[in-house]
């Protein structure tokens, strides 16, 4: 069985760093409705909205609200700007 990697995440607002730290998953929407990130996800840009929700390891999540911002995927690593679009 292979070792669980987790996600690197950062997410930064205008004002600064909002969030930094690793998760096991990651729920947001789009315009296509709701999605999820897992470990070893397609690389990906998309824009985010509603909200944002951060599932830490063991368990912990953390819940945004987003009017409006840009997620970018790529080899495990997710950063978030908020209110960029």
């Amino acid at each position: 069985m292979a070792q669980q990697q987790f996600l690197q995440v950062v997410v930064r607002s205008r004002q600064g760093l909002v969030f930094e730290g690793q998760a096991i998953a990651i729920t947001s929407e789009n315009k296509n409705g709701p999605f999820d990130v897992l470990e070893r996800h397609a690389n990906f840009v998309t824009t985010i909205q509603k909200r944002l929700v951060i599932i830490k390891p063991g368990g912990g999540k953390v819940v945004m609200q987003v009017g409006s911002g840009m997620m970018h995927v790529y080899k495990d690593q997710v950063l978030v700007f908020l209110g960029v679009v």
